[in-house]
């Protein structure tokens, strides 16, 4: 469009130059060939001269046009051709025509300002965070691929920054202060990089700093603990001294071979090591470690969808009198039937399921499963007993006593059959707050269970303080009776239980011998592998069908 509107332009103003010399070298002041080709020499040199002055001062070109068409117009009245009045009514329509045009030229230069002014306005809007004016998200990146595309042999650093506590500062002192903070720790971060490095805000709090062509990787360390050391200074805002510590996650690739996505992807999980380690430190990207968050990512992803696609599932370990070694209850132990690890043990997933906040929901389907399987035991086997564990979220859980009443009610399993196992470790988190909640779930008419007794520090006094009735003893006693003073540990164990008028459960019963001697101390009831593993609901089912035929 400009070059079109250039051509218009220099044609209509050489056109009105020509019409304005064209008297002049027809005239007596100019005969003949010679004298016409000189004319329109000085015509075209004119109409350059005013070309290149238009580029300065655009209305310098209507100037030709003006003059060329009055000209015409006095000419025309001289000569007769049209009458006065008609000659000054073309000279003043032509007149308001070029006004019209010179206020329009006049708007349009405006307008073009503007209009250069706004792409440049929107073109930093673009690129810079209006807040500290470093370079945005959109800038590293361009800077980025860029520095990766032109590394050839040399090192490139990428460096996290992200500003611990930010939030409480942004909550105790208002928005304006963490405005303040925010410009202040971009000017410490500019301040301690070179020339040709990027510095960009990525957004909230976290900043990033590109290190292009480096030659030693020890510089990225180098900038990463000054920028941390400069950011740890104290800094006034108003009344108020405040310091911007922070956390650093660099990652280093040679030359061009990982892509800008997967750099930024180690810096990120170098800052979260960095922050796992405390605060307030650099951390390199490890692919070790890389390769443990990522099985850590996966496990967690697992697990969220195995509780949603219902890959659970309860197995019940037999609970025997000894006096016969006939079942008489069972304890539910969840499994996870993954589709690709086959069956697990509670070891190898009731930790992270803890960790991620699951327990309770899982904790949850595992009750109700239980009670609804034990319920139907009961025309088989009335009296048939059902222990189920307790973690420390679900203890925790102030709904709790409402789900174990609303699944009994749900299930039909009588309350008495119930009995809910927590270990001491458990019950130790708020010991007050354990006995109120086990005291308001006997209220239900359920039983608790102190599981792994003898393990904790101060049996004595817990067993004085939560309202127990039942204890198990841990398996490590049980396995001792056969060394020299094992028996007697095991008995004052269970002279405890006595004392204190509770059933006692002996855990981990491998072997008949160890079956034998908790006999002869007068142990009611066990559970081992010696007795049987843990095993699905229909496989208790047919042991307890064998079981009544044979008592039959």
């Amino acid at each position: 469009m400009d070059r079109v509107r250039r051509v218009v332009d220099g044609t209509m103003i050489f056109t009105s130059l020509l019409l304005l010399a064209w008297p002049l070298m027809v005239g007596g002041q100019a005969r003949g060939a010679t004298g016409v080709l000189i004319g329109l020499g000085a015509v075209g040199l004119l109409g350059l001269g005013v070309l290149v002055l238009a580029e300065r001062w655009p209305l310098v070109q209507y100037a030709p046009v003006a003059a060329a068409v009055l000209t015409a117009a006095a000419g025309l009245a001289r000569s007769g051709a049209i009458s006065p009045g008609l000659s000054w009514l073309i000279i003043a329509v032509a007149a308001i025509i070029l006004v019209r045009q010179f206020l329009g030229a006049r708007t349009n230069e405006g307008l073009v300002r503007d209009l250069t002014r706004q792409r440049a306005q929107l073109a930093r809007q673009a690129f810079r965070d209006p807040l500290t004016e470093l370079g945005n998200r959109k800038l590293f990146m361009d800077h980025a691929t860029d520095a990766l595309a032109d590394a050839d042999d040399t090192m490139t650093a990428v460096i996290l920054f992200d500003l611990d506590g930010f939030k409480e500062v942004n909550d105790t002192y208002g928005h304006a202060t963490g405005d303040e903070l925010l410009r202040t720790a971009a000017e410490r971060l500019t301040a301690n990089v070179r020339t040709n490095d990027t510095v960009s805000r990525l957004g909230g709090d976290e900043f990033v700093v590109l290190l292009p062509r480096l030659v030693d990787d020890r510089i990225a360390d180098t900038v990463a603990n000054r920028i941390l050391r400069d950011l740890s200074q104290p800094l006034v805002i108003g009344d108020t001294v405040l310091t911007i510590p922070a956390s650093a996650g660099i990652a280093l690739t040679r030359g061009s071979g990982l892509a800008v996505d997967d750099v930024m992807r180690e810096a990120d999980l170098a800052l979260y090591q960095a922050k796992a380690e405390g605060k307030g430190v650099a951390r390199r990207f490890d692919p070790a470690q890389f390769a443990v968050a990522e099985q850590r990512r996966q496990e967690e992803a697992d697990l969220r969808r195995a509780l949603d696609d219902g890959e659970f599932e309860v197995h019940y370990q037999p609970i025997v009198d000894l006096d016969g070694e006939r079942t008489v209850g069972v304890e539910a132990l969840v499994r996870w039937n993954h589709p690709e690890r086959g069956l697990l043990p509670p070891i190898a997933f009731l930790d992270l399921a803890e960790t991620l906040g699951l327990l309770p929901r899982l904790g949850g389907w595992v009750l109700e499963e239980a009670c609804r399987q034990a319920a139907v035991w009961q025309a088989q086997e009335p009296g048939f007993e059902l222990n189920v564990n307790l973690s420390a979220s679900q203890l925790g859980n102030p709904a709790l006593v409402d789900e174990v009443r609303s699944v009994l009610e749900r299930t039909g399993l009588p309350p008495a059959l119930l009995v809910l196992e927590l270990t001491e470790s458990v019950a130790l988190v708020d010991l007050i707050e354990s006995a109120r909640v086990l005291g308001a779930l006997k209220s239900l008419g359920v039983r608790i269970a102190l599981d792994d007794f003898g393990t904790g520090f101060s049996s004595l006094s817990h067993l004085g303080t939560l309202p127990v009735d039942v204890v198990k003893i841990d398996k490590s006693f049980v396995q001792a009776m056969q060394e020299g003073n094992g028996a007697s540990v095991a008995e004052a164990v269970l002279q405890i239980a006595r004392t204190f008028n509770l059933a006692p459960v002996a855990e981990g019963v491998e072997d008949a011998t160890q079956a034998s001697r908790l006999r002869e101390l007068d142990c009611a009831q066990a559970q081992g592998y010696h007795f049987a593993r843990p095993m699905p609901a229909d496989d208790l089912t047919s042991l307890l069908t064998r079981q009544s035929a044979l008592s039959a």
